[in-house]
């Protein structure tokens, strides 16, 4: 098995990847979203072990704002029509070379980052342009685990995250 250690930031689309890709818009026009708590822990177990955590989406949604602001992700780009451009900034902002990332997507609108990251990644249930290039596609669906599952096999590889479950059963503890 391929190890990953050299990954140092994880950058996820929203809709499809920490959702199911459902949108729920009220009649009064509110949007809402469904994300899955253990896709919140595995967030903060890959940030408590001093790595990055990015979101890059083209829909704006303060639902979104909220659950990020919750689990202290900081770098959130919304309403990205380019999503490899605002990828670019990211690496030149925080100096970290393309191939130190792993980033999941799951629709055509995530190729071109997928096509120039280290390690690309999709949910089980992404299209079948995504999943064909993808290096890795989790078991899990968008919004149901599947980043939880990502986060699990980067960090099991060097043996963070049985440390990091660890100290989750030891009592220190850590929500999503």
């Amino acid at each position: 098995m391929d190890t990953h250690d050299h990954i140092r930031l994880l950058c996820l689309d929203c809709d499809g990847v920490l959702t199911d890709g459902s949108l729920l818009i009220s009649d009064a026009g509110e949007e809402s979203k469904r994300f899955h708590v253990h896709d919140g822990l595995a967030l903060k177990a890959w940030q408590a072990s001093g790595r990055g955590v990015a979101v890059i989406t083209a829909r704006t949604s303060p639902a979104l704002q909220r659950r990020m602001e919750e689990l202290g992700i900081t770098e959130l780009h919304q309403g990205a029509t380019d999503k490899r451009a605002v990828f670019d900034e990211i690496l030149k902002r925080n100096r970290i070379e393309a191939s130190s990332v792993a980033y999941m997507g799951d629709d055509l609108g995530d190729i071109p980052v997928l096509s120039c990251c280290g390690l690309a990644m999709a949910p089980a249930n992404a299209c079948s342009e995504v999943r064909a290039m993808a290096h890795w596609v989790a078991e899990r669906r968008g919004g149901e685990g599947a980043v939880r599952e990502s986060v699990e096999m980067l960090m099991r590889q060097s043996g963070e995250w049985d440390r990091f479950v660890e100290r989750c059963t030891s009592g220190a503890s850590e929500n999503g």
